[in-house]
């Protein structure tokens, strides 16, 4: 399966935010979107880094409350590793279990064209174990010659 399929059923949606937005509202944003990460943007709509949840826990671990002091530029992940469209699930799972990456922007010449989790992923392989699943177990009563009652 590749990440475009996987865009097709989530959509390719990304929240962004700005490099100036503060700590609490980087945790409103997340928190309204049910997302666990949220993509930075410049002006020019360039991808400057990554902030998540997981970045602002350190943050507020290391600073207590000055973390809230700080900006989504003083705690993203600037060098954000991407997928493209034609990504195999294989080949982004081994990509964010290396990095520890839960979050993988899609891009595709030079544009964002959407954002893939490790949830989403799950789902997929999940979906696509299942299909196979039924798919092996209808060869096997076919083969067989017999049914049961779970068809």
């Amino acid at each position: 399966m590749q990440v475009s399929e996987i865009l097709e059923n989530k959509g390719n949606r990304v929240v962004s935010i700005g490099a100036d937005l503060p700590v609490g509202d980087i945790a409103v944003v997340l928190k309204n979107e049910r997302i666990g990460a949220a993509v930075v943007l410049n002006e020019q709509q360039d991808m400057l880094g990554i902030v998540s949840e997981r970045d602002i826990v350190r943050a507020v671990a290391d600073q207590g409350e000055g973390a809230l002091r700080l900006k989504a530029a003083d705690l993203m992940t600037s060098s954000v590793v991407t997928c493209s469209p034609e990504s195999s699930t294989s080949e982004i799972m081994e990509q964010m279990i290396e990095g520890q990456i839960r979050h993988l922007p899609v891009s595709q010449n030079g544009s964002m064209v959407g954002i893939i989790s490790v949830g989403d992923v799950v789902k997929a392989v999940h979906g696509e174990l299942n299909w196979m699943t039924k798919v092996l177990h209808n060869q096997v009563v076919t083969a067989a010659g017999w049914a049961t009652d779970e068809s």
